[in-house]
């Protein structure tokens, strides 16, 4: 029989008891390390074990308590030592006429890793994992993780376990006045082990069954694994210059056995206690043939830090992952990082966390960055200094696996996609680590524009999760929100992806800034479409916590959705509040019909410009003088408009097309007529890894409108396929796109071959991410931050 099996057949089961006191009663002198003791004396060791085989306990510890480099004796090789510990106790266990097993004990290390302390994370994990490995070979049926004071220890010295063996892992931690030394109270406790999907948690020693009543009750609450209470034998005593420990066998096996009643499966001793303690306890449960814990149903997702939780599912409030610390267009933030200054960084966590922020984003892909520097470096900075739990947001697996580490709890990775290999990386390192993960639905070059492509995508991705041993609970699916100027039923297509991933009981979150995009009073419509997010099932939002509108938004939510009992908070908050004025500024052109041909490429009356046109034809108007006095001085107003922020981007699109129309309209008459004048050509492309191309698609349709020839050579194109694409064409101009920092290094892939074949081609560059500085440090000809910019380039190129 395995610990597993035992463990199902529901019955308590038993650990032993003391050692340290153990070993003193059978002869180890006073300032002797009690490694160098059984070491030299196995038959001690032996006999103890034996002794508490006898009393019933159904699990004996390996006498490794202290057996890490850190705490044994130089003398002693950290490999053998644990190897020897466990073959001693496995040898009584197994003279045993029934099933008992062995956990091999790892204790504390003494040492705390950065940023708490001077230790190197990867340092613990490998000093954990030396043990083990002796434990392993020594023949142990679990580890037992024991006596943790620190979360980012307990954690580490699973991870350890998880990269030498798949046994059992039991974590147990102590408290005090209900928190950890380092402020991890049960529940925080609880779920970031539950998040790596250890077999037993539990509590042992500083407490007597009483006091660690309160701390049992809040581990059941929240623990649908099994719980394993190993109080000391009542809070030591100073009798006649002794410490004495004041619970005899049977006051202690009475108040210990009262656990199982309330749901614990794993009943023992601490300090204090002997194998009368234990054959007490094994009496006191005789009678019980299985323990029933209390039922605990969960949904959803929990982040923690040491000392922070935040559950996102349905039922609770909406969680904010603030996205602040992000420099796609941000320049002070990302010159900082680039010089690999923080200040910038600190200053937006401090104000996202004072503005409500549950989680904060960490993103440092800023161009010519090293994110797997960088992204660990920010990390530790920020749980030094933050109670909040992180989301680690970056398209490099490598970046996120060594930034990691270095949160204590169970932070948020962003995000894992369809992308070829992507989970096969990133899913068991998120396993092993405990880390709930955004699930982020897009497969291939395509970006799935109805809810169906959606769930589809992410059923596929779910089955992999599962494949590779991954848990539900640490999945949380990003609903891919859209911008509505560029697909109108993108809103309703994520109210659909929604309400399916809260029927499945997946949590959901969103980029909130994304629908808006390209159009005016952003905050207005983030706001409003939130609350229609959060009516379908919504969980969380990735978003900037300062937002005025948000914030009201989601405080008046918490109200009705009962998350604000008695409306104390929002009453404190707005008892002086007043509503805006609620002027709204109307533009003409943007529903008004137009009258003149310029007027209807400005409003952008697609409707009714053909027939304009047609009418001044019909009076003598020349079509060349149509389009040089009329369309491109229109097309021109447009761009200006859009500049001072008078237009936005469903504007700007529409004018455009509304011109393409009435160029396409003319084309005949005018090559009838004069003959149409050789065009400049423009290659534009979407680089190679990248499958955005909306803004490439924009500059295209504007650089039609202004005298150019543009082939489009589609998105995610090598760099060898945009060259020969230009010189099949006779371009004189090449205009590449990119919209993640991971994938605009690619540009300079096309400048070099260009460069490398002196081809008398100008390239310019633009996208989100992409910046002057950039563009100058990969050697292009121009950069251009949005599409009537790059038609200004072009020009000044021809």
């Amino acid at each position: 029989m395995t610990f597993r099996q035992a463990l199902d057949l529901g019955r308590p089961l038993l650990l032993d008891g003391a050692m340290g006191t153990m070993l003193q009663t059978s002869g180890m002198p006073a300032g002797v390390s009690p490694e160098v003791f059984c070491m030299e004396n196995p038959d001690n060791l032996r006999s103890i074990h034996k002794a508490y085989v006898d009393a019933g306990a159904d699990v004996l510890t390996s006498c490794t308590f202290g057996g890490n480099r850190f705490k044994l004796p130089q003398k002693l090789d950290v490999f053998s030592f644990n190897k020897r510990m466990a073959e001693i106790a496995r040898t009584v266990a197994d003279q045993v006429g029934r099933p008992v097993f062995v956990a091999g004990d790892v204790g504390p290390s003494g040492q705390f890793a950065k940023p708490l302390g001077p230790l190197e994370p990867g340092e613990l994990i490998d000093a954990f994992a030396e043990q083990i490995r002796g434990l392993v070979a020594g023949g142990v049926d679990l580890i037992f993780v024991e006596t943790q004071f620190d979360l980012a220890e307990a954690r580490a010295a699973v991870v350890a376990t998880r990269q030498v063996c798949d046994l059992p892992i039991m974590v147990s931690m102590t408290y005090e006045q209900g928190v950890s030394l380092t402020g991890s109270s049960p529940e925080v406790f609880a779920e970031t082990m539950q998040n790596m999907s250890v077999d037993v948690v539990g509590t042992n020693c500083s407490l007597g069954p009483e006091q660690m009543r309160p701390v049992v009750e809040e581990l059941l609450r929240v623990c649908a694994c099994p719980v394993m209470v190993e109080p000391n034998a009542g809070l030591p005593e100073l009798q006649n210059g002794a410490t004495v420990f004041p619970l005899g066998p049977e006051a202690f096996a009475q108040k210990t056995a009262s656990f199982a009643a309330m749901g614990a499966r794993i009943l023992g001793g601490c300090c204090g206690t002997t194998p009368r303690h234990i054959a007490a306890l094994a009496q006191a449960v005789s009678g019980i043939q299985r323990v029933e814990p209390p039922l605990v149903t969960r949904k959803g997702i929990c982040l923690t830090s040491r000392s922070r939780l935040v559950r996102i599912a349905a039922g609770q409030p909406l969680a904010i992952i603030g996205e602040r610390i992000n420099p796609t267009g941000k320049k002070t933030l990302s010159r900082e990082l680039q010089e690999g200054c923080f200040d910038t960084a600190l200053t937006m966590a401090d104000a996202q966390a004072e503005a409500g922020a549950a989680v904060l984003d960490v993103n440092v892909g800023a161009p010519l960055v090293d994110e797997t520097f960088l992204l660990p470096e920010l990390a530790k900075c920020l749980v030094g200094r933050m109670e909040l739990p992180l989301s680690l947001d970056s398209p490099n697996a490598k970046a996120l696996a060594k930034a990691l580490p270095y949160c204590p709890g169970s932070c948020l990775i962003n995000s894992i996609n369809g992308e070829t290999g992507r989970m096969d990386i990133l899913g068991p390192l998120c396993q092993n680590y405990g880390a709930p993960f955004i699930l982020l639905p897009i497969l291939g070059t395509q970006l799935p524009q109805s809810a169906t492509e959606r769930i589809s995508i992410v059923e596929n991705l779910l089955e992999k999760a599962v494949s590779l041993g991954i848990s539900q609970r640490l999945v949380m699916v990003d609903i891919l929100a859209l911008s509505v100027s560029s697909s109108g039923d993108s809103s309703r297509q994520c109210l659909e992806m929604i309400r399916w991933c809260d029927a499945q009981g997946l949590p959901t979150t969103l980029g909130l800034s994304n629908l808006s995009f390209g159009l005016p009073a952003r905050d207005l419509l983030n706001a409003t479409f939130l609350s229609m997010a959060v009516g379908a099932g919504l969980t969380s939002c990735i978003a900037n916590p300062s937002a005025q509108r948000l914030h009201e938004a989601v405080d008046a939510m918490n109200v009705l959705c009962e998350h604000d009992p008695q409306a104390e908070t929002f009453i404190d908050a707005y008892a002086g509040w007043k509503s805006g004025d609620g002027s709204v500024v109307t533009r003409k052109g943007s529903s008004v019909a137009a009258t003149t041909v310029g007027d209807a490429v400005i409003n952008g009356d697609r409707e009714h410009i053909i027939s304009l046109i047609d009418i001044d034809l019909a009076t003598g108007a020349d079509p060349f003088a149509l389009v040089q006095k009329t369309l491109i001085p229109a097309i021109t107003e447009v761009g200006k408009r859009y500049e001072r922020r008078e237009y936005f981007l469903p504007q700007l699109i529409r004018a455009a097309e509304t011109m393409q129309m009435a160029f396409a309209h003319l084309k005949p008459q005018l090559e009838a007529s004069r003959g149409v004048e050789k065009r400049p050509v423009v290659v534009m492309a979407t680089v190679e890894g990248d499958i955005h191309d909306i803004g490439k698609n924009i500059v295209s349709l504007l650089l039609g409108n202004h005298g150019f020839d543009v082939v489009d050579a589609g998105k995610d194109v090598p760099a060898e396929a945009i060259v020969a694409c230009a010189l099949e064409h006779k371009a004189r101009i090449i205009g590449l796109s990119a919209l993640m920092t991971t994938t605009m290094v690619r540009m300079e892939d096309t400048i070099r071959l260009i460069h490398e074949r002196g081809l008398p081609i100008k390239v310019m560059v633009g996208g989100a991410a992409v910046t002057q500085a950039f563009a100058d440090s990969i050697g292009a000809d121009a950069y251009s931050a949005d599409a009537v910019g790059a038609v200004r380039v072009a020009k000044a190129f021809v």
